[in-house]
């Protein structure tokens, strides 16, 4: 990394420190109301404790809240480490430029009209960024509500959120887009005692990004969860970076990603200026950093407040103990949709709890029925024998009202706190109802309780996630070679093909033909029976003109199928430039396939796999993945789908030749990386995938550039 590249960093994370807990700060269009946009931080920082200076700049006025005002950023006494910017749109790039002369190193802008309007918004909101920046300058906004970091007592936000109590005291940081659900979430997670004393909103995204912010907390040794609400993706390649440095720091990142429909990309469009991109491609990116994705405000919160725990189980199991056979019976129906494990108890286990209840079921869920409330000692029999003898990583215990009642509640959790403190590895949650003080009780001993055993289940399966996440390796492979120059103009198949095959793409045997005799010796060379194509980079979709044949058997029809190949491009047509016919070995056997790449506006080349066939137009079964990626993460990909016993022997068929697609499917995403830009996407469908140890082919490609 050059000086030059080293110090614009510097002074990048100089900018988000001085943002994140500033020294002082100057308020610009400050207000002596403190409901007023201009006034409530003054207020908030006043009486939040703020230990900086704080300099109000309104030159109406000589004093503002019991501050003295000042008439301009110049005349401050001294350099503020950020600024606080609301005034009128028109007014913002002047202020930022003040600003910026004065050395401030970070200003939170709460003026809207730029590019979240249409018109001159997105020009007059560039302007700002490149004010900024020729003076080394960060920009949170703007229109946004701004930030706060309750540690320090800095509220530099316009919310009305405290009116109703402070942020508690804890280690989980909230980022988000919008700062109206910003502020929402923030009271919803101190209503349910859950510390939150960071939260940023960053609005239109103008510099300082969700991305830049995740990387903060990831860094950040007061934060050790990580939750968001985004509309957006900019600035690709910095959120990747930061939801990588999260994985390294396992950290967990919860998000609530919206903008899934069309009418939710659009509404995010309009809202902050994003772009929300192809949802199923940024769903894939959140998973390869083992992102929480969520679909609720309530499940954001579950699955932050079951973090904090800071218990994720690789190789998740789930043992549950219950007072109910049918909550017990629902718990597995939502274990098995999230992929958790529930195996059973041991059979000498199960012989043991039967012995102390002969009317239990000791399997998985274990059920100690009502006989709880008459036997007490039976909740620590049964929950004991899980961890110890069933040896799950997470156990779940519903025991409905009884959790609050005493004294069978004080029990409950004596019992359940022991066994934390024995097995801290082990993740223990409790569903039930109880008052708030018993609630924080268990909080405080390592305990979480959900009321709604469902939720509880699905947090819980996030949990293991979170695990076999950080447990993976860090993604630290790079494909070697430089970048690769694509042909200008629409490609043939033949010309599609032999692209790929130079780097590593294997294709069936085959042969351009000029003449019907090239064809016949072709035919016999390959075997028969042999398919027939016409080939054309301006065809692109050959079956839609009739210019497949296959199962072509003999010397006459090879003759009869290339000339009609011939007369029905000259019909369908008749301007296309025509290289010849393709003869090509027609493969028996093994399993359809298809892959390919897309380049996603977002996120660059992404690579898809899936079945072929029926598989891929009505189960839509298929997986994505960014470029470029091994052997070993794309054989992962092909046994990620959820026909993958298709290709592993289902139904006594024989298993496919899964390393020979991982070896293409990689290939493919190191060429797909190193022709940058210039590729805009790859086909191939079908991939004929033989037997174990037979090989791949791609049957068919088609390759589309950019200008």
């Amino acid at each position: 990394m050059n000086a030059r590249i080293m110090e614009a960093a510097d002074l990048r994370s100089a900018g988000l420190k001085a943002l994140m807990a500033p020294a002082s700060v100057a308020v610009v269009g400050a207000s002596s109301d403190p409901t007023r946009i201009g006034g409530r931080p003054i207020d908030w920082m006043r009486r939040a404790g703020y230990q900086g200076a704080i300099y109000p700049i309104n030159p109406a006025r000589a004093e503002v809240q019991g501050l003295r005002s000042y008439d301009s950023v110049a005349a401050l006494p001294e350099t503020p480490d950020a600024a606080i910017v609301a005034v009128p749109a028109p007014q913002v790039l002047g202020t930022l430029d003040a600003l910026g002369s004065r050395g401030v190193r970070a200003a939170v802008v709460f003026s809207s009209g730029f590019a979240e309007v249409p018109g001159d918004g997105a020009a007059m909101q560039q302007q700002l960024v490149e004010t900024a920046r020729r003076h080394g300058m960060r920009i949170l906004g703007p229109n946004c509500l701004g930030l706060f970091n309750a540690n320090v007592g800095w509220y530099a936000s316009f919310t009305t959120a405290f009116e109703s109590g402070w942020p508690l005291p804890g280690r989980i940081g909230v980022v988000s887009q919008s700062g109206a659900f910003g502020s929402h979430l923030v009271c919803l997670a101190r209503d349910r005692g859950m510390g939150t004393p960071q939260c940023v909103t960053t609005g239109n995204q103008a510099d300082i990004t969700v991305g830049e912010i995740i990387r903060w907390y990831a860094e950040d040794p007061e934060v050790d969860v990580i939750a968001a609400y985004v509309e957006g993706v900019t600035r690709a390649d910095v959120f990747v970076d930061a939801l990588a440095a999260a994985q390294r720091a396992r950290k967990p990142v919860v998000m609530l990603k919206v903008g899934r429909s069309a009418v939710g990309h659009k509404a995010a469009q309009s809202h902050t200026a994003s772009v929300a991109g192809d949802d199923a491609v940024t769903d894939a990116v959140l998973r390869e950093f083992g992102v929480a994705r969520v679909r609720s405000v309530d499940e954001l919160l579950d699955v932050a407040y079951m973090a904090a725990l800071k218990t994720y189980p690789a190789g998740n199991t789930l043992g549950v103990a219950t007072v109910s056979g049918g909550v017990g019976v629902l718990i597995s129906d939502i274990a098995e949709d999230e992929n958790l494990a529930m195996p059973p108890m041991p059979q000498a286990a199960q012989q043991r709890l039967h012995e102390l209840l002969p009317y239990a079921s000791p399997v998985n869920p274990v059920d100690c029925t009502a006989q709880a409330l008459n036997d007490p000692t039976l909740v620590r029999s049964f929950t004991s024998a899980m961890v110890d003898e069933g040896g799950y990583s997470s156990i779940l215990s519903f025991y409905a009202q009884l959790a609050g009642v005493p004294p069978v509640a004080d029990r409950l959790m004596a019992d359940l706190a022991r066994l934390r403190q024995e097995h801290p590895d082990r993740l223990f949650v409790v569903s039930g109802t109880m008052a708030l003080e018993r609630r924080r009780a268990y909080d405080a001993a390592g305990l979480a309780v959900l009321e709604d055993p469902v939720r509880a289940a699905r947090a819980i399966a996030a949990m293991g996630r979170f695990g076999e996440s950080f447990a993976r390796p860090p993604q630290s492979w790079q494909p070697e070679g430089g970048p690769v120059a694509l042909p200008k103009g629409p490609l043939s198949e033949a010309q599609a093909k032999a692209l790929l095959a130079d780097h590593g793409v294997v294709m069936a045997p085959e042969q351009v033909c000029t003449t019907a005799e090239d064809a016949v010796r072709a035919a016999h060379r390959l075997g028969w029976p042999v398919v027939l194509k016409i080939i054309s980079p301006d065809i692109a979709h050959k079956t839609e003109i009739g210019g497949v044949l296959i199962g072509v058997g003999d010397e006459p029809s090879v003759r009869a199928g290339f000339e009609l190949l011939l007369s029905r491009a000259a019909e369908k047509a008749p301007d296309a430039r025509i290289d010849g016919v393709l003869v090509a070995k027609q493969m028996q056997g093994g399993v359809e396939c298809l892959m390919g790449i897309q380049r996603d506006p977002v996120f660059g080349p992404m690579a898809v796999f899936g079945l072929g066939g029926i598989f891929v137009e009505v189960m839509n079964d298929v997986v994505l993945r960014r470029c470029p990626f091994d052997e070993q993460e794309a054989e992962r990909m092909v046994l990620s789908i959820r026909s993958a016993s298709v290709l592993t022997g289902a139904r006594n068929r024989p298993p496919a030749d899964v390393p020979a697609l991982a070896r293409m499917l990689s290939s493919l995403s190191v060429f797909a990386h190193r022709a940058g830009d210039h590729l805009e996407s790859i086909d191939l469908n079908p991939v004929l995938a033989l037997p174990a140890g037979e090989g791949a082919y791609a049957l068919d490609a088609l390759v589309q550039t950019r200008s």
